[in-house]
């Protein structure tokens, strides 16, 4: 039997035009992400995203409207995700302090500029458009996993 889909959801979060980062897996800093994780059970897709985001960063954000839908998956395996992303804004302070992700995934974190985001390996393909580009709401379908 085929594990289940994961539901994970993501922060599309701009403050003075620069877009929050994280890296994407330990071990793995050339790979960028926007901040975020799998959804528990019995809480909002906002509380799960408000929760990964500040385990993440550090960082306190308000929620806004899903702007992006994202699948990926293991082509060879049994990996599926489909990440739910929102627009996001902060509710404190934009610094990036020292801090550690509870759970240890996230290492590094940045602020990029739509120039610098062009020069780094971003997951999905589509994050910049999203962040910098129209209102309206997106969808990736299939996205093959990096690894």
């Amino acid at each position: 039997m085929r594990p289940p889909i994961r539901l994970a959801v993501r922060a599309v979060l701009l403050h003075e035009a620069r877009l929050l980062l994280v890296n994407a897996y330990p071990g793995r800093g050339d790979l960028w992400c926007a901040p975020g994780g799998g959804a528990e059970p019995h809480a909002s897709l906002p509380d799960n995203l408000a929760r990964e985001v500040h385990e993440e960063t550090g960082l306190r954000i308000e929620v806004g409207l899903p702007c992006l839908v994202n699948e990926f998956h293991d082509p060879d395996g049994d990996f599926h995700q489909v990440d739910v992303y929102f627009r996001c804004r902060l509710s404190g302070s934009p610094e990036l302090v020292d801090w550690t992700d509870p759970e240890g995934v996230v290492q590094r974190r940045r602020w990029v500029t739509r120039d610098e985001i062009g020069g780094l390996r971003v997951k999905p393909d589509s994050l910049a458009h999203v962040a910098w580009g129209g209102s309206e709401p997106h969808y990736d379908p299939l996205e093959p996993i990096v690894r």
